[in-house]
């Protein structure tokens, strides 16, 4: 389950649209690290992807779990976080682990 409160659109468990952002899958909880760690909008989270944007959560002082990662990514490709976790498990977290090896993990 990710780290965040998620609203169910059907019978099958899938996630909703959150209530501000309107993507599948991020809860309240969820928007508002992003928000505290200066993601303040959609347009600004696909500019800098589910790693960049989990990795600047984190250097904003929160500890999310890895299933904001897979919620992130999710959400901006629309796939359930359970398809990302297992499918994508690999490339985000090495792509995680450049970002914070960077010393300005905001720049290629």
């Amino acid at each position: 389950m990710p780290a965040t409160t998620r609203r169910c659109s059907d019978s099958n468990n899938q996630p909703g649209p959150s209530a501000s952002w309107g993507l599948p899958g991020l809860g309240p909880k969820s928007e508002a690290m992003l928000q505290a760690a200066g993601i303040r909008s959609v347009g600004r989270l696909k500019q800098l992807g589910a790693a960049r944007a989990f990795v600047q959560v984190q250097v904003a002082g929160y500890r999310p779990s890895l299933n904001l990662l897979w919620a992130l990514e999710g959400a901006l490709t629309a796939q359930h976080w359970r398809q990302v976790a297992r499918l994508e498990r690999t490339r985000l977290l090495l792509e995680v682990d450049d970002l914070r090896s960077r010393s300005d993990p905001w720049h290629p």
